[in-house]
């Protein structure tokens, strides 16, 4: 058995590291997945056996094809190549859930907590939307996000249950019939009630609307409703902070902006026509009363 350590991020302590190794099985090795790996990594079989139950364990066969690897009395053999990425701080935080808003079959509209990712990383998934919609499907639907979502920012997110509907979906969003608006807090106070900003991000072309909806001269934020007309990486909070008016809260762009309760950008509502039955449909949120408007 041939074995890399990939990285050691925080020290040699594995049970407070975050770490990776991979290792190569041999003909002569034997024994379940989980052994293998707690043998390779110093940890205890209940420790592995948790991290591939929380999607931290990766297998690629010897026909290639990688994939997560959950179940701990998988035998693996010759030329089978095992990953763990152990995070224990990561492995150990417990998500909030999400909520399901609208289920049409081939696709379903979920809220999505601040901080829940939208996928997992190789670290795992037990923190990602996605995973929280598998398992609420009892693993009997697929589940292929066709749209982004911030890690820090809550909202409603399509998942689509198949790939028909997923490529439909997306052709809806490539050419922009998904209305997707945001309601944001920003530092400061605006000139004009509304405004096009189109300054281009990554050398390419983008373009945010945004309308002024409140402000608080007590705190000198501004809450702001936004459409995208594109769809470049952390678009709006890019955008805001290039304007000297960041988003609250916003960890990575922006100075004067933090903010107790976490950043304040949410996806509050959809509107499209249903690809599949060519039907309205019009999800929202109402921030105050928590209600949801179809």
């Amino acid at each position: 058995m041939a074995m890399n350590i990939l990285d050691n991020r925080l020290g040699a302590e594995h049970i407070q590291a975050a770490f990776t190794i991979r290792i190569t099985i041999g003909p002569e090795d034997g024994g379940t997945a989980c052994d293998l790996l707690a043998t390779s990594a110093g940890l205890a079989k209940s420790r592995v056996k948790d991290a591939m139950c929380k999607g931290a364990v990766w297998l690629t066969g010897k026909r290639g094809g990688r994939k997560r690897l959950r179940k701990a009395t998988f035998q693996p053999v010759s030329g089978d190549i095992l990953e763990l990425h152990y995070d224990a701080r990561l492995l150990s935080m417990k998500p909030q859930a999400a909520q399901c808003l609208h289920d049409a079959g081939q696709y379903s509209v979920w809220l999505k907590p601040a901080g829940l990712l939208a996928q997992g990383t190789d670290y795992g998934d037990h923190c990602s939307l996605v995973r929280q919609v598998e398992v609420h499907y009892r693993m009997k639907r697929p589940v292929l996000p066709v749209h982004r979502l911030d890690r820090e920012a809550a909202g409603l997110m399509i998942l689509a249950h198949g790939k028909a509907a997923a490529a439909k979906l997306s052709r809806l969003l490539q050419d922009n019939a998904i209305d997707k608006q945001y309601r944001v807090t920003v530092v400061g106070r605006f000139s004009e009630e509304s405004g096009v900003i189109e300054l281009p991000l990554d050398n390419k072309a983008a373009t945010t609307q945004y309308t002024i909806i409140a402000y608080d001269p007590t705190t000198d934020t501004s809450v702001v409703e936004v459409t995208l007309k594109t769809g470049r990486l952390h678009q709006i909070r890019r955008h805001f902070a290039m304007l000297g008016h960041p988003v609250l809260g916003d960890p990575r762009y922006g100075s004067g902006n933090k903010n107790s309760t976490g950043m304040e950008l949410v996806a509050h509502r959809l509107a499209f026509r249903c690809p599949l039955t060519r039907k309205e449909v019009r999800i929202s949120l109402d921030e105050q009363g928590g209600q949801l408007t179809f």
